[in-house]
C-alpha cells in the first residue's frame, strides 16, 4: 500500500471517529436539553388580567342634565366593579377636561364616608388622582359618590360656561405589589 493510500485511510478513519464523537456529543446535549425542559415544566406561570367596569359605561353626569348656578350642589353616585382575575388597587382621574367650569366647580369624590379627592376638575386630571381606600376584591362592586358644588362667591362668573371630562380608572393587581405601584 502506498503512502498516499495510508494517509487517505487515516484521514477517513479520523473523520469517521470525529463524526461519531460529534454525534455522541449532539445526542448527550439533546438529552440534557430535553431533561432540563422536563424539569422546568413544573414551574407554572399564570398571567392575570385587569378589567374594571365603570358604571356600565353610563356617564356619571350627562351633558345638559344640570344648569349650575351659585350655591348649587349636585351629588351623583356611580360604581366601579373589579372584573379582573385578582384583587386590585385602583385610582380615578379625569382626562380631556375642558370648559370654564373646570376651574370653578368644587368636586369631592368619596368612597363610602372617606373623601379620596377634593378640588376642581382640572386638579383631578391624570397628574393628580384619587386612590381607593382599600383593594377592590375580584367581582366586588363598590359605589362611589361624586359631588359637584358651585361656590356662591364665584357669582355669575360661570354663566353660560360648561364642563366636559372623561372619568377614567387605572387598576393594578395587589399581588406582589405591596407599595400600590401604578406603572
Amino acid at each position: 500500500m502506498s503512502k498516499a493510500v495510508k494517509t487517505y485511510k487515516r484521514k477517513i478513519n479520523g473523520a469517521v471517529v470525529a463524526i461519531i464523537v460529534l454525534s455522541v456529543c449532539l445526542a448527550v446535549s439533546a438529552f440534557a436539553l430535553a431533561y432540563e425542559t422536563l424539569v422546568v415544566d413544573s414551574n407554572v406561570f399564570r398571567m392575570g388580567t385587569v378589567k374594571i367596569n365603570i358604571n356600565d359605561g353610563v356617564p356619571v353626569i350627562s351633558e345638559g342634565e344640570y344648569l349650575f348656578e351659585p350655591g348649587m350642589t349636585v351629588i351623583k353616585d356611580f360604581f366601579i366593579e373589579n372584573q379582573s382575575t385578582w384583587d386590585v388597587y385602583y385610582r380615578l382621574y379625569f382626562t380631556n377636561v375642558s370648559g370654564d367650569l373646570a376651574d370653578i366647580l368644587e368636586l369631592t369624590l368619596k368612597e363610602g364616608d372617606t373623601v379620596i379627592f377634593t378640588g376642581t376638575a382640572r386638579e383631578l386630571e391624570n397628574s393628580v388622582s384619587a386612590v381607593g381606600v382599600s383593594p377592590l376584591a375580584v367581582m366586588e362592586k363598590r359605589t362611589l359618590t361624586l359631588t359637584f358644588y358651585y361656590p356662591p362667591q364665584s357669582g355669575n362668573e360661570g354663566m353660560e360656561c360648561s364642563l366636559s371630562f372623561d372619568l377614567c380608572v387605572e387598576a393594578v393587581q395587589t399581588k406582589n405589589n405591596p407599595d400600590k405601584a401604578f406603572s
